[in-house]
């Protein structure tokens, strides 16, 4: 990954952030808003996405950086303009600061998209389960799909009230267009209650040969994934993206026992940094607790954001839930989050 000259892109680039402009944003609810973005020539092709992806935002509230991922909820080679869809969370300081303050002309620090929750290029028809603001790497995928194949789609979309469907008329619009392939299911709690067990099977039918994308609310996607694993769906055919909001970084030079004497040297940002480690600890909080800024989003595994590559030494993974590859591992990449190093090691994060 060559490093991009932030007087030729023009976008202010800070190590793996880049400054996007706003062009416009998008009030699609009462506590959702869509953002679209500016890629300038430089970065077309760092900015390129598949359906289903993420992008990364560093944004300042009340004193302290914070990252936080949304995912891209348009659709890659049909829209011009990348657009990401913020849904309003109580006591999120991000999302709500992305609601209340961000307008068109504003500039954002933003990272190059990530994930894995991907659309497959497979010929198998497609059911596609979202909840709330979860429709957001859905309807991306969703679009792909009616687009570039030929596959069926059925998409089951569950929200508190009619209010609170995000994307609306573009759902209406997809249908109408596509009337022999598409089928959407509505499912508002106040009407119906919540999605059951029961509701899952039976909006599966006879798909059960189908690939299967779920994002939402976790008990959503809890309920989701029991339903398919009654049915007895393949875990091939079962994707899955989760997101939660990382917990604060601990403060600069909060006391951790480093008796054991295990040393870290990171590279990132073009600089490197010496850490003593934490027994137990990983590689991803404990450059965070000497000040680092390293990239990171869900701390679960899942969404591959904090990769980086064991350039010596060894790093063992306490789990890995998809975030990353077999093909990333063989190369040398680990999931930050999860990686705890074994002796002295050497990591560097991508430029």
């Amino acid at each position: 990954m060559t490093a991009i000259d932030p007087a030729a892109s023009g976008t202010g680039a800070t190590g793996p952030y880049h400054r996007l402009r706003v062009t416009r944003v998008i009030e699609e609810t009462a506590d959702a808003r869509s953002i679209v973005l500016e890629i300038p020539d430089a970065l077309r092709e760092r900015f390129a996405y598949r359906a289903g992806q993420f992008l990364t935002f560093r944004v300042e509230v009340g004193g302290h950086r914070l990252v936080r991922c949304y995912s891209l909820a348009s659709a890659p080679g049909l829209e011009s303009q990348p657009k990401v869809t913020v849904k309003r969370v109580v006591e999120g300081r991000v999302s709500n600061w992305m609601n209340d303050n961000v307008k068109a002309g504003d500039s954002l620090e933003v990272m190059q998209p990530a994930g894995v929750f991907c659309l497959r290029d497979r010929t198998t028809p497609i059911v596609l389960f979202g909840g709330g603001s979860g429709i957001t790497p859905v309807i991306s995928i969703l679009k792909t799909a009616l687009a570039t194949g030929k596959r069926p789609v059925k998409l089951v979309y569950a929200n508190r009230d009619e209010a609170s469907i995000i994307f609306a008329k573009e759902l209406e619009a997809l249908c109408a267009s596509h009337p022999d392939r598409l089928e959407i299911v509505h499912r508002l709690d106040v009407v119906h209650g919540f999605v059951d067990v029961a509701r899952v099977v039976a909006e599966v039918g006879d798909r059960k040969h189908a690939d299967f994308y779920i994002c939402g609310p976790g008990p959503f996607m809890d309920v989701v994934e029991q339903g398919l694993e009654s049915l007895g769906i393949a875990r091939d055919q079962i994707f899955i993206e989760r997101f939660s909001s990382p917990s604060d970084a601990p403060a600069p030079g909060a006391a951790v026992d480093t008796a054991g004497g295990t040393k870290v040297t990171v590279k990132l940002d073009g600089k490197e940094t010496v850490i003593a480690m934490g027994e137990g600890e990983t590689i991803l909080a404990a450059a965070r607790r000497v000040g680092l800024e390293p990239p990171f989003a869900c701390e679960e595994a899942y969404c591959g954001c904090c990769m980086a590559r064991v350039v010596a030494g060894q790093v063992e993974m306490r789990m890995n839930d998809g975030g990353i590859d077999q093909r990333q591992i063989d190369e040398g990449y680990v999931l930050t989050c999860q990686g705890v190093p074994k002796g002295d090691a050497r990591i560097e994060w991508p430029d």
